[in-house]
C-alpha cells in the first residue's frame, strides 16, 4: 500500500502543478527537504503537522506552536501514525531533524 503525501490525501492543489498554487502558494511541505523520507514520505509530505504556513480547513495556519493541537486532531495525522505504528517519529523527532539540518556546515 503507498503512504500518501498529505497534499494526496488532503488534496489541497498546493503541490508543485497544484491547481491551487496560483492563489495560496506552495505548500511548505513540498519544498521543506530536512524532512525527506520521514515517515517514507516525499519532502515534508508525511510530517506537516510540524511546519508553519500548512492549510488546515481552508486557511494557512502558523508556526508548530500555534498550530500543532488542531494537527492532533487531523485525519491526516491520524492516518500517518496509524501507519507507521512503532515507526512513527515524534514531534520532538521532527524538529530535531529540522533543526540539525538547519544547522549543518555547508
Amino acid at each position: 500500500m503507498k503512504k500518501l503525501n498529505c497534499w494526496e490525501f488532503k488534496k489541497c492543489g498546493r503541490q508543485f502543478g497544484g491547481e491551487k498554487v496560483s492563489d495560496l502558494g506552495l505548500c511548505p511541505t513540498v519544498i521543506e527537504i530536512s524532512l525527506d523520507g520521514a515517515h517514507d514520505g516525499e519532502s515534508g509530505g508525511r510530517a506537516c503537522w510540524v511546519l508553519e504556513g500548512t492549510i488546515c480547513k481552508g486557511n494557512i495556519q502558523g508556526n508548530f506552536i500555534e498550530k500543532h493541537k488542531e494537527c492532533e486532531k487531523c485525519d491526516f495525522y491520524e492516518y500517518v501514525k496509524k501507519q507507521e505504528g512503532n515507526n512513527y517519529l515524534s514531534i520532538e523527532t521532527l524538529l530535531k531533524i529540522i533543526e540539525d539540518y538547519n544547522n549543518r556546515e555547508l
